[in-house]
């Protein structure tokens, strides 16, 4: 399933990862893990957030992915199930087709 991870980093743990030199190793890391087809960073409300759209194979791979962002940089992440232009298509055809057969 395509889903959106939203990670909001703590100001500290960031500041601490950006002196270190880990920042971009940690992108990297991410980057490895989710093989996401799109990966965006902003500020907001003053805070580091990224965005990673990527396929969720399994909910098992939940932990997986979040735990080691929780651990080591105390981020605060949003999973959200998402869909493309196609995927909303589809499924907006599908529930206009099952409420047509429940008037029936």
């Amino acid at each position: 399933m395509r889903m959106l991870l939203k990670a909001v980093l703590d100001t500290k743990a960031a500041n601490e990862a950006f002196r270190s030199g880990a920042a971009a190793e940690a992108l990297d890391q991410i980057q490895d893990a989710l093989q996401p087809e799109a990966l965006y960073g902003f500020v907001e409300e003053g805070e580091r957030v990224f965005f990673a759209v990527f396929d969720l194979a399994d909910a098992s791979e939940i932990p997986v992915i979040s735990e080691p962002l929780f651990q080591r940089a105390n981020v605060k992440i949003t999973l959200t199930p998402c869909m493309t232009l196609e995927d909303a298509k589809k499924g907006i055809e599908e529930a206009a087709r099952r409420m047509a057969d429940l008037q029936r």
